[in-house]
């Protein structure tokens, strides 16, 4: 589990480290144990008074695709220099004109075992045509349980990071500094 101040520390790191000029503003930074995924928001296309949704559509799927080339060799400069220092890979994307577009991302593999029951709900949504694979299927249920439970969630990853706290705080975590030891 990744503190709230590893994140801070992640994302504090990549304010600093980006170019100026590479977003408007860094809209997100996102921390697991695989991967830190950047969202930076840039200008959308400048507007067109008589342009059709689907023209509009077209000219921010247009700028994200030239932001993309244009950025290329600034951004792998600084996911080499972050997955050296955070040992994670480094994932991209953009937000333009309400729109979000993630560039690359990581799609680690979980190992898990499941029983008949929980095998006949992913071949349920096979057969409904939800999916087209158990793993697809997987994915689909964990993001359902994740949309459906995100209260729920959000008080777990709370009480674990209260967890870490108190552990830290017992016999084989960092002591508290002491002042009158730093005068020596």
């Amino acid at each position: 589990m990744i503190t709230a101040e590893q994140r801070e520390q992640v994302r504090g790191w990549f304010t600093g480290r980006l170019p100026d000029d590479l977003f408007e503003e860094l809209a997100e930074v996102t921390v697991d144990r695989e991967e830190i995924t950047v969202i930076g928001r840039i200008p959308g296309p400048l507007p067109v008074a008589d342009a059709s949704p689907a023209e509009r559509e077209a000219a921010v799927e247009g700028r994200v695709q030239e932001f993309r080339e244009r950025t290329r060799d600034d951004r792998i400069a600084v996911a080499r220099d972050a997955e050296h220092r955070f040992g994670r890979k480094v994932s991209w994307g953009v937000e333009c004109d309400g729109r979000r577009a993630l560039f690359t991302h990581v799609a680690a593999p979980v190992m898990t075992r499941l029983r008949q029951p929980e095998r006949q709900v992913l071949d349920t949504l096979l057969a409904g045509g939800v999916a087209r694979s158990r793993s697809e299927a997987l994915a689909w249920c964990v993001r359902l349980v994740q949309r459906h439970t995100d209260d729920w969630l959000t008080e777990l990853r709370e009480s674990l990071q209260h967890v870490q706290r108190v552990r830290a705080q017992g016999p084989d975590g960092e002591p508290p500094e002491d002042p009158a030891a730093a005068v020596g």
